[in-house]
């Protein structure tokens, strides 16, 4: 059991804190409830943007990581489809320091062209080794767009194309900022080596004098079910031929998703799963075989991939990766097999949640959620070999999937 700590400001900044004396650090770990599927269609790639400039200075402080570094600490952040995250580990005594930080730069960013230049640089570059120079690079752009045609999940987080980005103006910025970035869209976590009395203490000194701000609701563009499969092919400067089947599933909160996540472990996780034994090893059709989720609060993907040994006939791989999948149904998982993912599945959360700054993220994700961390172990273990069998008819359905075939070019 995982003892959390809850209070809210009067802005609407809800705290998290949990207390590890084992350690001499502390982690912050704010998350903004803002992601790419936040952005206009017709500017995307600006929550990712945002996670670069959050760090180009805000009123007070012109050099965010270099203050940051003379208190001992350092930082990161990560972007994806629905949140934006920021976090910050200091030495216990210089904790104040970070929580001076984050909340200057909530406050109000610095907002300079100088600033924007550089990080539109940054992100442009980024887009282009990522996306243009890289084999695969621009494979899941046309993945998601073959599989979302309405939701704004159809658009990579880093942005649809190289030109949003470089068009982004200073006005365009600060629009998004005091649309997404306040007190009242965000959770603040705090772990290690703080009290929750400090931790109270610390946060209404800095973040209490912060306005909530009008935050537009996150409603969403619900995707059409889908009626019937879906097929593409493109070429490019790959190595080997690659194959990705999405399917859609449900999201986060669906009480079907703990399933969608067990099958794809039963699929591919470790060198006992089903891909690993029958496919990989047992064929020699494949160099490598994978099944995941993307992990969506809307309703997501469940992703097969192969890729292919040269000479391998792609129809037959495609029908061996599918069969495969489809084998959940035919033979649902016995119990060990069954108990095996979530053992694994429960090793890892339960390893992850002993480091502190990986806990301050879980926390945060979990109060965005509304969710109880001791919650999420017991929850994927009400998945029964009869679930499996059941979210897996209704789930990898010919209808429901998305197929993409990436080839080399001759």
């Amino acid at each position: 059991m995982i003892e959390i700590n809850r209070f809210t400001l009067p802005n609407g900044l809800r705290i998290v804190h949990n207390q590890d004396s084992a350690t001499a650090m502390v982690a912050l770990n704010i998350l903004y409830n803002v992601g790419s599927r936040d952005e206009n269609p017709e500017s995307t790639g600006m929550a990712h943007l945002f996670e670069h400039l959050m760090f180009g200075g805000s009123r007070n402080i012109p050099e965010f990581d270099k203050a940051l570094e003379e208190a001992g600490g350092t930082n990161n952040a990560w972007t994806n489809c629905d949140f934006t995250n920021f976090y910050d580990i200091v030495p216990a005594h210089n904790v104040e320091t970070a929580f001076w930080l984050e909340s200057d730069r909530m406050n109000e960013l610095a907002f300079s062209e100088r600033s924007l230049e550089v990080q539109r640089h940054v992100v442009c570059e980024e887009f282009k080794q990522v996306c243009l120079n890289q084999p695969y690079g621009d494979l899941f752009h046309h993945l998601y767009a073959l599989a979302y045609k309405v939701h704004p999940y159809r658009f990579p987080v880093i942005g649809k194309e190289l030109s949003h980005i470089e068009q982004v103006t200073i006005d365009d910025v600060k629009a998004f900022f005091y649309r997404h970035y306040a007190p009242n869209n965000a959770v603040l976590a705090v772990t290690g080596n703080i009290t929750f009395e400090e931790t109270c203490r610390l946060a209404e000194k800095w973040f209490g004098g912060i306005p909530s701000r009008d935050i537009p609701p996150h409603t969403y563009a619900r995707e059409p079910l889908q009626q019937s499969p879906r097929r593409d092919t493109m070429t490019g400067r790959v190595p080997q031929t690659v194959i990705y089947k999405a399917y859609h599933m449900p999201g986060y909160a669906d009480v079907s998703y703990p399933a969608c996540d067990v099958i794809t472990d039963l699929l591919s996780a470790g060198q006992s799963s089903r891909f690993y034994r029958n496919l990989l090893m047992g064929t020699d059709m494949f160099t490598r075989v994978d099944a995941s989720i993307t992990g969506t609060e809307d309703p997501g993907l469940m992703l097969l991939s192969a890729h292919l040994r040269e000479g391998t006939d792609p129809e037959k791989a495609e029908e061996a990766l599918t069969r495969e999948a489809l084998s959940l149904i035919s033979e649902p998982p016995a119990d060990y097999e069954l108990q095996r993912a979530l053992n694994r599945f429960e090793s890892n959360h339960t390893f992850g949640c002993m480091n502190y700054v990986n806990l301050a993220s879980v926390i945060a994700q979990g109060e965005m959620r509304g969710q109880d961390i001791n919650n999420i172990v017991p929850r994927q273990r009400t998945v029964t070999p009869e679930i499996i069998h059941d979210t897996a008819a209704t789930i990898l359905v010919p209808e429901n999937s998305s197929t993409l075939l990436y080839t080399p070019v001759n």
